[in-house]
């Protein structure tokens, strides 16, 4: 017999049942896109992280947190992923971490949320917003609840102190200083709220 995943309906919409769903490393990806030469793009993501999402009984009062291994930054390509863990950019010696923690959450749709969180980047603290969307909720073959989340929002990095850059013979500068974030998280449940 079938196991029944344990979800409750808001607005029409299956939902997360309350509690404790912790992010997915294997299966999440904390991406970032970047201009370079302001004509192409350079995609790149972290391979270390870990976090959680604590789903409430009312979705407003929700909260998250993630924590990311700043030297697993990830191009494919060695020298630039060097260059970008060194004091140009991340400074990862000197700054181990990036984290994420919400501030406020907000409903905007049926399945849809507008989140407000703190970044902190080189020991430097933003608000930075996203748009997410919450993908659904299923079992996995080992009878685990799943939920699934996407993101996406934008960063000035020269507010969190990288901003190193060439300004380049045609004009414009090698690399865009706003960095567009894409998330997406598979959180397993992992404890229930107990009313």
């Amino acid at each position: 017999m079938a196991q029944t995943v344990p979800t409750r309906i808001i607005q029409g919409i299956e939902a997360p049942v309350p509690g404790t769903w912790e992010i997915d490393p294997n299966h999440t990806n904390i991406g970032f896109v970047a201009r370079y030469l302001m004509v192409t793009k350079v995609r790149g993501h972290f391979t270390k992280f870990s976090g959680a999402i604590h789903v409430a009984e009312r979705p407003e009062e929700s909260s998250a947190e993630l924590t990311i291994d700043a030297a697993s930054i990830d191009t494919n390509q060695p020298d630039r992923d060097n260059h970008f863990r060194s004091p140009d950019f991340l400074d990862v010696e000197h700054y181990s971490t990036i984290t994420y923690k919400t501030t406020k959450v907000e409903l905007t749709g049926a399945n849809t949320l507008k989140v407000t969180g703190d970044l902190t980047i080189r020991d430097v603290t933003r608000p930075v917003v996203l748009d997410v969307e919450f993908e659904g909720v299923t079992k996995d073959a080992y009878g685990k609840s799943r939920a699934a989340f996407s993101a996406t929002g934008e960063i000035d990095r020269t507010e969190f102190g990288a901003s190193w850059n060439m300004v380049l013979e045609t004009g414009g500068f090698l690399v865009s200083k706003e960095i567009k974030l894409e998330l997406d998280v598979l959180a397993t449940l992992a404890q229930v709220e107990v009313p």
